[in-house]
């Protein structure tokens, strides 16, 4: 087969396409043919040597796709089957071998394409929404980079379930974006300061939670829109990692909550990973969710979505097809 594969870690030019061993099942693992690769940010880090990996490495997490072989022990799937994954090293790549328990069923009436750009930024967003800070009716939240893949989806969750949406957009193309998927007041945060805007809007920490992918950059400034014992959620990175935090920090701005959650931790088990899904292609299916595919690369081509993605010249999800 056919994939990317890094030797060293570094810039977007380290990934080489090359041809590379099909996988074979081991005890309890399915190989599939992969339909589409989801591009995350977890993918730079682990490129730049943000996040160390062993060398060589294939990259990619995501993916969806249809089983060519089932391995011992596994009765879940048979080939043929229509999967998608969250958690699967290696998906940057013709062929993959998965883990069974880290795969979950795709409904007839979602596409694998739809399926590729759920599984990591979706089930990030459903956690975010449902977990780590379970919002209701009368919540206030701040998802900033809403055009995002992760900002589109958690917008419309948070919507689904009640909450007031503030969000932060770098250029008024992706402010239509974070409008149409919910948003109720969007923030353009390079004309304006976004903290701010925020309190223009609603007066002084005005939010229950901050969901912040970006990190450095905006982490200190959102500290300050927190009403006491509110939630500071930082699961990304996209403008740096945030500095150390002293605890009397959090104490002098309201003895806040803060926390730094990754997907692994919210899909333990099999079945909070196929409910998350399901949860997910359920509202795919009734139109309550919508998807945004942003941009298409061939897998070969995988150095280009890079630079795409970290210039943040994207909006919505990023794929790559073999």
């Amino acid at each position: 087969m056919w994939g990317i594969q890094i030797t060293e870690q570094g810039g977007p030019d380290v990934l080489r396409w090359c041809e590379l061993p099909d996988p074979t099942a081991a005890a309890g693992q399915i190989v599939v043919e992969v339909a589409a690769a989801g591009l995350n940010y977890i993918d730079t880090y682990q490129r730049s040597g943000l996040y160390p990996v062993s060398l060589p490495f294939v990259p990619g997490l995501e993916g969806a796709g249809v089983v060519t072989e089932v391995g011992e022990g596994v009765s879940r799937f048979a080939v043929g089957d229509r999967v998608a994954w969250a958690t699967g090293p290696g998906s940057y790549a013709g062929l993959v071998a998965l883990s069974a328990e880290a795969v979950v069923e795709v409904p007839v009436d979602v596409d694998l394409e739809t399926a590729a750009a759920l599984p990591l930024q979706g089930m990030t967003a459903h956690f975010l929404a449902t977990g780590t800070y379970p919002l209701g009716p009368g919540d206030r939240c701040l998802v900033h980079a809403g055009a995002g893949g992760v900002g589109l989806l958690l917008i419309q969750i948070a919507k689904l379930r009640g909450a007031e949406v503030f969000t932060t957009v770098g250029t008024p193309e992706k402010a239509e974006l974070a409008t149409a998927a919910g948003a109720d007041h969007t923030i353009l945060y390079r004309d304006v300061d976004f903290a701010e805007a925020v309190m223009a809007l609603a007066g002084e920490r005005p939010l229950d939670v901050v969901y912040d992918g970006v990190g450095r950059s905006v982490f200190a400034q959102s500290l300050t829109l927190l009403r006491p014992r509110g939630m500071m959620v930082t699961f990304g990175n996209a403008s740096g990692p945030v500095d150390p935090v002293a605890p009397l920090e959090l104490s002098a701005n309201g003895s806040l909550f803060l926390t730094r959650p990754t997907l692994f931790h919210y899909v333990r088990t099999h079945a909070e990973l196929q409910g998350r899904a399901d949860d997910l292609f359920d509202w795919v299916a009734d139109g309550q969710l919508d998807v945004r595919i942003g941009a298409r690369y061939a897998l070969r081509d995988a150095a280009e979505a890079h630079q795409a993605l970290e210039t943040r010249a994207t909006a919505g999800k990023v794929l790559l097809i073999p």
